[in-house]
């Protein structure tokens, strides 16, 4: 049995055009090339020192992108074992020591794991519907300047905790940064 594999580019940074293999799985969307360069237009282009966290990594994409960028680590969560071992593949053949990688559920690695990050990225299964209910958790997450990228098949409205600092669309891909909101601060 031959099983088919899709392939993506890492559009900056030191991996810069190296390509990453990863399963084909009926949930794992890549976040395209144009996305990410908008991504990370938004965030700089250099991510040095910074911890981040890929929730549902998939093809691994977003971390990686980060790790070239100069991410000081990345902490990959993927829970599907076939994938993750994709992962583990691409990490090695690009040599990317400070990248974690962890085989476990989201929402279980969330209630097990206290760091900190500067950086999270979600891109649940659109079908789970899981963004209330991570979104909900990330606050003590994140690091006083931290930031989180979702991406959803639909525009999101959030609670008053996080303001939304940039948003786009590309195709049926919705696309946000968010910080969390200050008290007192005023939302424009």
């Amino acid at each position: 049995m031959v099983s088919s594999q899709g392939k993506v580019r890492i559009i900056g940074g030191y991996w810069r055009s190296r390509v990453i293999t990863f399963p084909a799985r009926s949930d794992l969307r890549p976040t395209p090339d144009r996305v990410r360069e908008t991504l990370f237009n938004w965030l700089g282009q250099d991510l040095s020192g910074m911890h981040c966290l890929d929730l549902f990594s998939g093809s691994g994409v977003l971390g990686f992108e980060a790790a070239s960028r100069g991410a000081a680590q990345v902490v990959m969560v993927e829970s599907d074992n076939i994938v993750f071992q994709a992962l583990r593949k691409n990490r090695e053949a690009l040599k990317a020591g400070h990248i974690d990688l962890v085989n476990m559920n989201a929402l279980t690695f969330l209630a097990a794991d206290r760091r900190q990050f500067d950086l999270v990225f979600l891109d649940p299964p659109y079908r789970l519907e899981l963004l209330p209910d991570i979104l909900s958790q990330l606050s003590s997450r994140l690091s006083k300047s931290g930031q989180v990228y979702i991406e959803s098949d639909q525009h999101c409205i959030f609670d008053e905790q996080w303001r939304v600092r940039r948003k786009g669309k590309a195709g049926k891909v919705n696309y946000q940064l968010l910080k969390l909101s200050l008290k007192g601060e005023q939302h424009g």
